[in-house]
């Protein structure tokens, strides 16, 4: 079983009233990839920084969305 991460990427799209493909149209990302990330499956660094640019958000709300690093 894969490990999944607690994040708040889901409840912070949709306060922005944002859609999956929305938010991963603006990341240039796919929508199972944003899906994944939301469910808490693991992902690289740069998919954070693209999804964190496409809310709005700056780096330093890393933690505030996707948790503590390990």
């Amino acid at each position: 079983m894969v490990p999944t991460r607690k994040n708040r990427l889901r409840e912070t799209r949709i306060q922005k009233m944002m859609s999956k493909a929305e938010l991963a149209r603006r990341a240039n990302l796919s929508v199972l990839t944003i899906d994944r990330v939301e469910k808490g499956l693991g992902c690289r660094m740069d998919t954070k920084r693209k999804i964190l640019e496409a809310l709005g958000l700056s780096l330093a709300d890393r933690v505030r969305v996707f948790g503590e690093e390990e």
